[in-house]
């Protein structure tokens, strides 16, 4: 068995893992470094704003309620994502002007995959 500890959105988890088979040894290694590396995100497009919008936790998107270009307060939804058959706000962290909305509606996304973007 292996124990990890385990951090997912300022939580810290402590799991211990039992191994069954073999699996080699760099799969089984904690890859510490590729979950906080911001660069395995994909590019913003080109008129993406300074603000970025996440995803908290998979789902897929169900719906789109502004458009770049529309000005938002702290608190307005932007999208909502349908989460474990739930529909889930996504909400402007800020007020700002929608810069981009990188994602479609059916669109299936992870955890800390770029939604948006706002301007200030």
């Amino acid at each position: 068995m292996k124990s990890y500890t385990i951090t997912v959105n300022g939580n810290v988890y402590d799991v211990t893992v039992e191994e069954k088979g073999s699996v080699p040894s760099s799969a089984a290694a904690p890859r510490k470094a590729a979950a906080a590396a911001p660069a395995a995100k994909p590019a913003a497009s080109a008129g993406a704003g300074s603000i970025k919008i996440e995803a908290g936790a998979a789902g897929k998107v169900f719906k789109l309620e502004k458009k770049a270009g529309d000005a938002v307060k702290k608190g307005d939804s932007i999208l909502i994502l349908e989460i474990m058959k739930m529909e889930t706000p996504v909400v402007a962290p800020e007020d700002g002007t929608v810069a981009s909305i990188e994602v479609a509606v059916g669109d299936s996304v992870e955890a800390g995959a770029l939604l948006a973007t706002l301007n200030e």
